[in-house]
Parts: C-alpha cells; structure tokens; sequence
C-alpha cells in the first residue's frame, strides 16, 4: 500500500490509495471469469495476495489448456481489464484519467544516429564460460545443452539455421525499437554487432547512454536515438524519453520512423513500476498496431513463471525422479523431515500436457503480473496475424537478480539439480539469434497458444529437472550459501 502520488502511468487509487494487490486480484479475476468463474471467485476473495497468487497464476495457465479458444479468452480479458483499470495522471495533484490520456501531444522527439566504425561480424558467435562458440563447437554446445534437458530441441534447431544464413544477422530492410534499450537482458549489442539498425528506447540518463553510445561506437551497426528537438550539449545529455510519462512522444516518434519495424520489449523495473512501466509499453503496442500494419512484436518470457509443457518434457523429468542420484537419494528422509514440502516431483506422470510450476515467491506478484501481460499480448496479437517472437530465456545472472540474496544463492546451488544459470553475455546474443530466425523463418503454426510458448524454449533445465522448483528452492538456497561460503 502507498499514499503517494506518482505521476505518468499509474495504478489506480481506491479510497485514496494505491494497492496493487488489489490490482493484481481484479485483473486475475477478470481474465479467469468467463472461462473459470470459481477460480475469478477465489482470486477476487483472495486476503493475501502476496502469497496466494502463486496458486491463481497457475490457474490462469491450466483453465485455458482444455482449449485454444480459453487461452486466448483468458489472455484478451486479461488485457482488456488491466487498460481499463490503469490510469494516467499528467501532474502531481491532477486527477487521473483513462490509460488512453498517455498519448496526449507534447513536444515531438528528434532522431540522432550513431553509425558505427567496427567491423560487421558475419557469423554467429556465442559467448559461453570464457570462449567464443562458433561452427562445430557451437552445434556441440547445443547438443549438450540439449542432451542435459537445458534447451529444448527446436530451440537448438533455430540456433543452427540462424548460423547457416550469416546474412540474417543484420535484418536487412527492418529496424528493431529496443524498448529498455539499456537492460542486461536486451539484445541491442549483438544485433549492433552484426551490423543491424536498432532505435533505442530508455529513460533520458546519460550514463545510459553513455554506454548505448559506446557501444554502437564500437560495432557495425547504427543506433537510433530520440532526442529533444530543442535540446542542446552532447547527445548523451539529450539522448532518452521515459515510457511512463512521455507515452505520446515516443508514440508519435516510432510511428514516424522508416522500414519495417520490429517492437521488442525489453523493459524492467521492481515492484509496483515494473507492472506501470509494462501497462506503457502494452499501450503503446496497441497505438502503434493501429498505425503501423507492418509492426512486429518482439519479447522474452521469463522461465520463472507456470508453462505448459509437451509431453517428452514430462516422460524425462518422471526418468531423473525415478533415477535420481546425489540429493535425490536423501529425498525420502527430506520429504518426512519437511512434512512433505520438499523435492516434490516435477509432474504427476501420464499427464498431458505437463504444468511447469516454477514461480518464486521472491519475485512477487508485480513481476508475475508484468510478464504475464506480455505472454497475454504475444497469443493476441499472434491470432490476430502480427508476427511475434515470444522466447522463454534461461535464469541468468543479471544485477537485479543477484541482488536478491536468497535468488543469489539459489542460482549458485541450482547445478545440483540440473539447472543451468547463464552469463548475460551467453543469453543476450542466444535470445538475438532466436530473434532474427523468427523474424527471418516464422515459427510453425501451432494449434494452442501453450505449443507457441514452448517452442524454442531455453528454460535452463527447469522443465526437465526431476522436482519441481519451489520444493527444491530451500535446499538449492542452501547449498548455494554453502558454496559461496567455500
């Protein structure tokens, strides 16, 4: 709960105050009514968000698997529920108004660019543990990585037909608008590299921009910049527009720019601005799909979030339970002595699809909320003819993860079990090349919104891995604290 009043995109304010808790259940609740009333029921009645969201965000996931109609009922009144009940607010003091307010006039942004003086790369390179895998080393990498349940099989096939058609790699005739340009997880030096134009969108820091501009300096590519039209000293100074205040601007900006343009999402912020900054960037994607008939829609999905799962997936996790070694040899005595709360199974076996549980609690509601809403919009617009490219990304060792102590820690304990936590390096240029062979080769037709989401994962193990994540967190945590400690 907060009594402050922020300004740009915010969450609603009920009785004078601000709860996304209560935003979360309402939003949950509105996607889930039409097709599972008694789960809307129990989201909207929910006293302790904070812990029972995890069950309602499975839920969300298992009561639109009996069809594709349900998934895309789900994800359409989910969307449609959160523009309802967000809202803008221009000024400390002024009242709020509806979320499409955002796009009202200001000052229109300028365009800078940075050509870079680097050489273009024209192979796929992937940074890996200290090397740089590229031809046979990187088809080995994939299939160990594959062989180890780490990535899934297509995922590894993308990978391949992306570094046989080098030519990819710039995306010729297309500009990709890199929407928190500046995160860790973003794909804006790989595709610099390979001698792409990527348009950059980020708050007006210039220590952001001071390493965006570097950066392009440094590669083959050329970065675009929004700028104020009126605005004077070095570009970094300039350079920036913040999606939460500046909505219009940026919108009006990126409408106007040439070739064919690719949207990605890339944004990320803690609490309760993660989920305002993700409501900007969901309304811009609306306004600009009503304008830009040649828009196509880019986003990573975390791995740490419910997905449903084929049924190979499934058959694997049920063989490691069966024939797990080192901790699993323990897991009975731990399961008595933690009355039944640990080293739980992945799936039930012969259930098909399986459901893949792996939110943690130490992320929040906000998060699950945020990234939710961007799974919702991919299976949207995806049925409604836009090109998307929607990847799961491996757990990776980025700041803001590694700040939270006790997800630090479970990152260090997690090869006990199987998971593979990745270098933002590794991750940034596998999520690029997985980005061009959509934009580039398509994604197969698939008949469930759930088949789209799994294909080309790299979920880094957790869907293969014999126990399912939470009931292996304490003792990954654990064992982490233990090795940070040696």
């Amino acid at each position: 709960m907060s009594t402050a009043q922020p300004t740009g995109v915010v969450v609603p304010e009920v009785d004078g105050r601000t709860s996304t808790s209560a935003l979360g259940r309402g939003v949950v609740a509105d996607a889930l009514r039409a097709v599972d009333p008694v789960g809307a029921r129990g989201a909207e009645s929910s006293t302790d968000w904070r812990h029972d969201y995890l069950q309602h965000f499975r839920r969300l996931v298992e009561a639109g698997l009996p069809s594709r109609d349900a998934a895309l009922t789900i994800a359409r009144d989910g969307l449609a529920s959160l523009h309802t009940r967000m809202r803008f607010r221009p000024e400390p003091g002024a009242a709020e108004e509806p979320l499409d307010a955002a796009f009202k006039g200001g000052a229109p942004l300028s365009t800078a660019t940075v050509a870079g003086s680097g050489k273009v790369r024209r192979e796929l390179v992937v940074p890996y543990r200290g090397r740089r895998l590229r031809g046979p080393e990187l088809d080995r990498q994939l299939d160990t990585w594959v062989a180890g349940g780490v990535i899934e099989r297509s995922c590894a096939d993308a990978v391949r037909t992306v570094a046989a058609n080098p030519d990819w790699l710039a995306l010729p005739g297309r500009r990709v608008a890199v929407l928190g340009a500046g995160a860790e997880m973003g794909p804006v030096t790989a595709l610099l590299s390979w001698g792409a134009d990527v348009v950059a969108v980020d708050l007006p820091r210039p220590a952001i921009w001071q390493r965006l501009i570097g950066t392009a300096e440094r590669y083959g590519g050329r970065l675009h910049v929004p700028v104020a039209a009126d605005a004077g000293g070095d570009l970094d100074q300039r350079a920036g527009a913040d999606l939460l205040h500046d909505l219009g601007r940026i919108a009006e900006w990126l409408a106007g720019l040439d070739g064919d343009l690719v949207l990605g999402n890339y944004v990320y912020a803690d609490g309760a601005l993660n989920v305002r900054v993700a409501t900007a960037v969901d309304a811009l994607t609306v306004w600009l799909r009503e304008r830009r008939p040649d828009l196509a829609l880019a986003f990573l999905a975390t791995p740490t979030d419910v997905f449903a799962v084929p049924a190979d997936a499934v058959d694997e996790a049920g063989r490691r339970y069966r024939e797990a070694a080192g901790i699993g040899r323990i897991r009975r005595p731990l399961r008595v002595l933690s009355a039944g709360r640990l080293l739980h199974r992945n799936y039930p076996p012969g259930i098909y699809p399986g459901v893949n549980d792996s939110l943690v609690p130490q992320q929040g509601p906000n998060y699950a909320l945020a990234k939710r809403l961007q799974r919702w919009r991919a299976a949207e617009a995806r049925a409604a003819g836009v090109p998307v490219s929607l990847t799961v990304a491996p757990a990776t060792r980025t700041r803001s993860v590694v700040r939270n102590r006790l997800l630090a820690a479970a990152f260090a304990g997690a090869h006990r079990f199987g998971i593979e936590v990745f270098e933002p390096a590794t991750s940034n240029t596998l999520m690029a090349a997985l980005l061009v062979h959509d934009l580039h080769a398509g994604r197969p037709e698939h008949e469930h919104p759930w088949q789209d989401e799994a294909y080309a994962a790299a979920h880094g193990g957790l869907w293969r891995q014999p126990y399912s994540a939470r009931s292996a967190l304490g003792i990954a945590v654990l064992l982490g604290i233990g090795a940070a400690r040696g």
